[in-house]
C-alpha cells in the first residue's frame, strides 16, 4: 500500500473518531441540561398510576416529596451509558458515510435513511445492556402510584448488572431490543432530517449559524419523536423489568408482549394514553437534540480547524 494510500486510511479513521467524540461530548452536555425533564418523562411512561400534569408541575411535585435532588437521580448510568451509544452511532454513521458517499459525492435522503438505519442497529445490539441498567437506576427510589411496581436495591452501575444476571439472566440484560430495533426509525429520521436540511441551508456555500443548526436539530427530533413515542414507552416499561411476560418466548413472545402493552395501555387509558408523557419528552428530547448538534458541529469545526484539514460541508 502506498504512503498516500496508508495516509488517507489514517485520515478516514481520525476524522471519523472526531465526529464519534464530538457526538458523545455533544449528548452528554446537552443531557445534563435537559436531565430533568427526561426525569418526568420515564415516571409518567412507567407509572400507570400517576396523573398526566405538565411537566413543570410534575418536576415540582417530585422534587417535593423525593428532594430536589432526586430530578437528577440516575444521571451518571444515563450519560455514561449516552455516552457509549452516541459514540457507536456517530462513529458507525460517519464511517458509512465516508463509504457510502466519499469525499467528492453528495449525500441522498434515502442514502442518509438506510445509513441511520444500520447505525442505529449497531447501536442497540451494543449498548442495550447498559440502558437497561439505567433505566432501573434512574427509578431506584421513587415513590410510585402503582402499587404492583416494586423497588430495586442496586448499589450502582456494575452491582446491578451483577444483581440483574444472577436472579434473572444474562437475556434480561437485552430486554426491550426489539423495540428498541424498532426505533432506529427515530435517529434515522432524525439524521435523514437534519442531513436534508442542512444541505438545503448550507446551499451556494452558505455557512449555517449555531441557530440554524439548533432549530434543524431540534425540528428533526420532533417529527420522529412524535412518530415514534408509543414504542419508547413500551421500551421503557420493558427496560424496567417489572412486566410480566405471557406467551412464547423468542422472537414471536417479544413481538407479543409489544402489542398486549399497547393495547393495554389503549383499553385503559384511551389512544391518548399511548402518548402519556409526551410533552416532556418532546421538550427533553427536542432541546436536547437540538444543543446536541450545534455542540457536536462546534467540536468537529473547532478540530478540523487545529487539524489544520480544510474540512467543508457536504450540502
Amino acid at each position: 500500500m502506498s504512503d498516500n494510500g496508508a495516509s488517507a486510511i489514517n485520515l478516514l479513521s481520525y476524522e471519523t473518531l472526531v465526529h464519534a467524540v464530538a457526538g458523545a461530548v455533544g449528548s452528554m452536555t446537552a443531557m445534563s441540561v435537559f436531565f430533568p425533564l427526561d426525569t418526568a418523562r420515564i415516571r409518567l411512561q412507567v407509572d400507570e398510576n400517576r396523573k398526566s400534569k405538565s411537566t413543570a408541575i410534575l418536576l415540582a411535585e417530585i422534587a417535593k416529596e423525593e428532594g430536589l435532588l432526586s430530578l437528577y437521580r440516575g444521571w451518571f448510568p444515563v450519560i455514561s451509558s449516552l455516552c457509549c451509544s452516541n459514540f457507536v452511532y456517530f462513529y458507525t454513521f460517519n464511517t458509512l458515510k465516508k463509504v457510502m458517499v466519499g469525499n467528492q459525492g453528495r449525500s441522498r435522503p434515502g442514502k442518509d435513511l438506510l445509513m441511520g438505519f444500520i447505525s442505529g442497529a449497531v447501536n442497540v445490539l451494543l449498548t442495550t445492556p447498559m440502558w437497561v441498567v439505567n433505566t432501573r437506576l434512574k427509578l431506584q427510589g421513587a415513590k410510585f402510584r402503582n402499587e404492583d411496581l416494586k423497588q430495586t436495591h442496586y448499589r450502582g452501575i456494575f452491582d446491578a448488572f451483577s444483581q440483574i444476571i444472577a436472579s434473572e439472566g444474562v437475556g434480561t440484560l437485552w430486554n426491550g431490543t426489539l423495540p428498541s430495533l424498532v426505533l432506529v426509525f427515530n435517529p434515522a429520521v432524525v439524521f435523514m432530517f437534519y442531513e436534508a436540511m442542512k444541505r438545503r441551508a448550507g446551499r451556494g456555500g452558505r455557512k449555517i449559524t449555531s441557530a440554524e443548526i439548533f432549530l434543524i436539530g431540534a425540528v428533526a427530533k420532533a417529527i420522529a419523536t412524535t412518530a415514534t413515542y408509543p414504542l419508547q414507552t413500551v421500551q421503557a416499561i420493558l427496560r424496567f423489568g417489572q412486566h410480566k411476560a405471557e406467551g412464547k418466548g423468542g422472537l414471536l413472545g417479544s413481538l407479543q408482549n409489544i402489542v398486549y402493552l399497547l393495547m393495554d395501555r389503549i383499553k385503559r387509558h384511551g389512544v391518548l394514553g399511548l402518548y402519556k408523557g409526551l410533552e416532556a419528552k418532546l421538550l427533553q428530547t427536542v432541546l436536547t437534540a437540538a444543543l446536541m448538534f450545534v455542540v457536536y458541529e462546534k467540536i468537529t469545526a473547532a478540530t478540523f480547524k487545529v487539524m489544520g484539514i480544510n474540512k467543508k460541508l457536504k450540502h
